[in-house]
């Protein structure tokens, strides 16, 4: 039948992988489509494996037509200069902000992203900003981000000496919602503040439940690691 690839075809297929790029470049400069710009930067990272080229359109679909998912890949590429770009912190902190402010596929991730890059201080000459870090955990939180709110927790339980006081309160609750949403560690801190008392009241029972929900939680990572390596 007309239009059925033949994918056991190897000319066929190079063909058709071909004619798709071809595509995807006049929706993304002819177009001006921005899903079509990052089709292409994922073809030209996936299939043709340059990644100079995917970084090129990654960055005109981020600062021309600020794409979320694209400047949240562009983020990735300078964090560790893929692509032939500047490895900058400080630059992949700005896309991951451009990222998380856009409400795209990606925009969760990267807000937790500007909260770690805050958190540490590594993009920024000032240091690590912590209200800055705790407001995009937060985002990323609420977003159902299960790895920022173990770190709010964690903030919490720590506290900070620029302007974040120790919070038990706050970080049970965040240990908690962390725990929902799968978090091994969130819920082992979640059982030990039940079981100390700490931010909520004793509760033996609860503790006992939450330690074991935290063993099954580690067991299925532990056989997810297993079958990827086989």
């Amino acid at each position: 039948m007309a239009g059925l690839i033949n994918f056991e075809d190897e000319n066929e297929v190079m063909q058709f992988l071909d004619n798709l790029g071809v595509e995807y470049s006049f929706q993304c400069y002819k177009e001006k489509d921005p899903e079509g710009c990052q089709r292409l930067s994922d073809y030209f990272e996936g299939v043709k494996k340059n990644y100079e080229a995917a970084a090129q359109v990654l960055k005109h679909n981020c600062e021309t037509n600020g794409h979320g998912e694209s400047c949240y890949k562009l983020g990735a590429y300078h964090v560790t200069g893929k692509g032939g770009v500047t490895e900058c912190l400080k630059t992949a902190y700005s896309c991951f902000m451009r990222s998380c402010n856009s409400k795209g596929k990606k925009s969760i991730d990267a807000c937790h992203n500007v909260g770690l890059l805050a958190h540490d201080g590594r993009a920024s000459d000032e240091g690590p900003d912590i209200t800055v870090a705790r407001q995009y955990y937060e985002k990323a939180c609420s977003g159902g981000f299960a790895p920022s709110c173990f770190n709010l927790s964690a903030l919490y339980i720590e506290g900070n000496s620029k302007g974040l006081a120790p919070d038990m309160n706050q970080a049970f609750k965040y240990a908690t919602r962390a725990c929902e949403l799968g978090h091994v560690w969130g819920c082992a801190n979640a059982s030990r503040m039940h079981k100390l008392g700490h931010g909520t009241e004793k509760d033996e029972k609860k503790a006992e439940e939450l330690k074991n929900r935290a063993k099954e939680l580690h067991g299925l990572e532990k056989e997810r690691q297993l079958k990827f390596g086989e």
